[in-house]
C-alpha cells in the first residue's frame, strides 16, 4: 500500500507510507475526508476497499461522486451505438449496487435531452457541452448511468471497453435492463439560483 496514489491536490489526505498494525495486518491509514482515495469498508464481514469516483463536466457545472463498493478489478465501459451517442462519443458506465451524488450548480445551465423512447435524458452542459452523465426514471425511481470520459481520477486502463447496440430493444426490456444494471441509488442536487 505504500504506493497507493493520492489526489496531489488534496492536502488532507494521509502521508505515502504511514502504516499501523491491526491486529497482525498492516493497512494504510487514509482520511475520510478526501473524495478521491480508497476508503475501507466491512463486507460480508472481511475488510474490502470501496472506490470513489470523481466526474464532472469540463467547466464543473455538472459533477458527480459513484461510491463503487466493493472496489472493482475492471470497471465495463460501454460505448453506446444509438445515433446521439455515436455522435458525441458517449461510452457509460454504472454499477447497479453504488451510490451516485449528481450536483448541477446551475440548473439553468443544464439541458436535459431526450430522444427516441424518451425514457432517458442526457444531462448536457449549455456552457461546454459535456454529457457527464444519464438518468432514466423508471417506477418513480432514478437509476443513472455516468460517462466514463468525465471521470477524472480513474487511470484509463482500469476500463474494458466494449461496444454495444440496444437499437432493436423492446421498451420493457429496456427499462427491465436498466432497472438491473444501471446505478440504483441517485441523488440529484441541484442549484436553482
Amino acid at each position: 500500500f505504500d504506493g497507493l496514489e493520492t489526489d496531489p491536490e488534496c492536502s488532507r489526505h494521509a502521508p505515502m507510507g504511514r502504516t499501523s498494525p491491526i491486529h497482525g495486518i498492516l493497512f494504510t491509514l487514509i482520511a475520510f475526508d478526501c473524495p478521491t482515495l480508497y476508503k475501507p469498508f466491512h463486507f460480508l464481514g472481511r475488510k474490502k476497499f470501496r472506490m470513489l469516483i470523481h466526474g464532472q463536466c469540463h467547466c464543473g457545472t455538472i459533477d458527480f461522486t459513484l461510491d463503487w463498493t466493493p472496489e472493482p478489478a475492471e470497471i465495463p465501459a460501454r460505448a453506446c451505438t444509438c445515433s446521439f451517442c455515436s455522435k458525441h462519443g458517449g461510452v457509460w458506465t454504472a454499477v447497479a449496487h453504488g451510490r451516485l451524488d449528481l450536483r448541477i450548480a446551475d440548473s439553468q445551465a443544464v439541458s436535459r435531452y431526450a430522444f427516441g423512447t424518451r425514457t432517458a435524458e442526457f444531462l448536457v452542459c449549455k456552457h461546454c457541452g459535456i454529457v457527464p452523465a444519464c438518468l432514466s426514471l423508471i417506477d418513480g425511481r432514478t437509476y443513472a448511468v455516468v460517462s466514463v470520459n468525465a471521470i477524472d481520477n480513474v487511470d484509463p486502463s482500469r476500463f474494458k471497453r466494449a461496444s454495444v447496440s440496444f437499437d432493436n430493444e423492446a421498451l420493457d426490456d429496456r427499462l427491465d435492463r436498466r432497472q438491473r444494471h444501471w446505478i440504483a441509488h441517485v441523488t440529484v442536487r441541484e442549484n436553482t439560483a
